[in-house]
């Protein structure tokens, strides 16, 4: 599942608590990729994350050639 905290949150990785989840993601992502465990759903539930689903991101169209 791929995640984004909410704007001014950081929220701390589950085995790694010095290293936060923000809400800018990393280069070239979504979202950060977190595992679907208690603890994100617990962040997710409690408004600290929010989940980014595949229709939050717009899809790269090409344009044809000759168009």
């Amino acid at each position: 599942m791929r995640v984004l905290a909410v704007p001014g949150i950081k929220v701390p990785k589950e085995e790694q608590p010095r290293d936060y989840i923000t809400d800018t993601p990393p280069e070239g992502e979504p979202g950060f990729t977190v595992p679907d465990t208690a603890y994100y759903l617990r962040r997710i539930a409690d408004g600290d994350l929010v989940e980014v689903v595949a229709a939050d991101v717009a899809p790269v169209v090409k344009p044809k050639k000759g168009a």
